[in-house]
Order: C-alpha cells, then sequence, then structure tokens
C-alpha cells in the first residue's frame, strides 16, 4: 500500500457537504464509491477539511492508501471519466506514509463571491447582495481580523474544537469584474461557519449597519449574537491549501 494525495475541485450545489452523511449525498461518498468500484474494495478517504451544504471547492486535497503499483496517469484518467462533471481529480501525487491531508495542512484561503446586479447565470455560484455596499469600509473592517485572536463571534454553536483561536494572515475584498466582488481571507484554520459569519458581518458594515470600529468589539465579546447573519452557502468556496513541499518527496 502507498499513500497518495489527490488534489480535486468540486461544485458543491447538489452535495450536502464534503463528509460522508446518512442518506444524504456527499462528495466524500461518490469519491469513495467510484474508488471502490475501480479497486473492487473498499478505499477508505480524508479529506483536507470539511465543506457545508452547497459550498464550492476550487481546490480541495484528499489522501488515501491505494493498493500495488499502477500508472497514475491511467488512474486519473478512469477515475475522471467515472466521476460526474461537477468533481474533477487534477492531480494524484505519492507522499510520505504519514502524510495526512487534514493535519498536514500549513493554510487554508476560502473566497466569498458576490454579485450586486442581477445575474442570471450567477444563481449557484455567487450571492446576490442588492443592497449598495462601502467595500472600502469593509476593507478597514476586515483588517480587524488580522492576527491571532479567539473567532468564537463567528463560530456555528456546540463544536467539538479543542481552541476557537485561528491565526488570520489576510483579509480583503477585491473585485472581480464589474458588480462582482470577492472576499479572500487566509488562516492556519477555520472554525465551523466562520467565514460565512465574517463575510455577513462585513456586509453589515457595507450597508452602515456596523462600522469598521465595530469588529474588534464583537470579537472580543466572544458572542455570536453580537455579528452579523451568515450568508448563504453558495458564494463560498475552499480556494487553495498549503502544504509543506517535504511531504511531496518525488524519490518516494
Amino acid at each position: 500500500m502507498k499513500r497518495y494525495f489527490f488534489k480535486i475541485a468540486y461544485k458543491g450545489s447538489h452535495y450536502c457537504g464534503w463528509q460522508r452523511q446518512p442518506k444524504q449525498v456527499s462528495v466524500q461518498e461518490v469519491l469513495e464509491n467510484e474508488l471502490e468500484r475501480l479497486f473492487r474494495e473498499p478505499i477508505p478517504i480524508v479529506g483536507c477539511g470539511r465543506t457545508d451544504a452547497g459550498v464550492h471547492a476550487s481546490d480541495y486535497y484528499f489522501h488515501c492508501d491505494l493498493p500495488n503499483s499502477f500508472p497514475l496517469e491511467n488512474l486519473l484518467f478512469k477515475l475522471n471519466r467515472m466521476l460526474p462533471e461537477d468533481i474533477v481529480i487534477y492531480a494524484i501525487r505519492p507522499v510520505q506514509p504519514e502524510s495526512h491531508a487534514r493535519f498536514d495542512a500549513l493554510e487554508r484561503t476560502y473566497h466569498y463571491k458576490i454579485h450586486t446586479f442581477k445575474h442570471p447565470f450567477a444563481k449557484e455560484l455567487s450571492t446576490y447582495i442588492p443592497q449598495q455596499l462601502d467595500i472600502p469600509e469593509m476593507n478597514r473592517a476586515a483588517e480587524s481580523l488580522l492576527g491571532k485572536q479567539d473567532f468564537t463571534s463567528f463560530s456555528k454553536l456546540h463544536t467539538d474544537v479543542k481552541t476557537n483561536y485561528c491565526m488570520v494572515t489576510m483579509a480583503q475584498w477585491k473585485q472581480v469584474e464589474q458588480n462582482e466582488w470577492q472576499f479572500e481571507i487566509t488562516a492556519n484554520r477555520f472554525l465551523r461557519n466562520m467565514v460565512r459569519a465574517i463575510v455577513g458581518t462585513l456586509i453589515d458594515v457595507g450597508t452602515h449597519k456596523l462600522t469598521p470600529s465595530d469588529i474588534p468589539r464583537v470579537i472580543t465579546e466572544k458572542d455570536r449574537g453580537k455579528a452579523g447573519k451568515s450568508v448563504p452557502a453558495q458564494g463560498l468556496y475552499l480556494a487553495k491549501i498549503t502544504y509543506p513541499s517535504s511531504i511531496f518527496d518525488a524519490k518516494i
């Protein structure tokens, strides 16, 4: 058996999320089913993180242990033929035997896409915000997110994590096209619902319900009720995962 990292992307619109759930279709289940069909034995896979129903991933990794040796190009071709159109495998790379798709990740980057004018083709890929937004104020507010802080105010309640501290190294809004904007945030880890809650709070700043100076107070109070509402899932993308280069040892 050898361990491999799979680099994939998926459109999450028609899935309950990454992780297997009873009586619902997940991205993990689809991939494991096709791997089992190909290898004729169960192949458990471990993802780099959990994404909720309707959330997309443009850069996602999972690891698994595969039997025997085989041409990776052939495996890549076969699996992409077998998988539905909304899941793609970009690359399969051998890694060190102890490498872990989730625990070895150094940083994660999420994007949240919005459009401020009606867009008939963006329904499942972006969130329509009809209000006029003050983007410069939203970026000033985003500066307060940087650094190592307790993000309880932006976390789903009653989760099983040991700490709500995250190190955020980048958080900013960028214009992608006319009437289309993207929020980009990078951290060493994220809490459940954290990005969607942050975006909802920054939109409150953009509509002048809050001011940039309110954000440090929201963070300090560690109260989910003090932050804004979570925005819908369809605008959220897991966009980049960073790993130490040492796990991709070319000598393996």
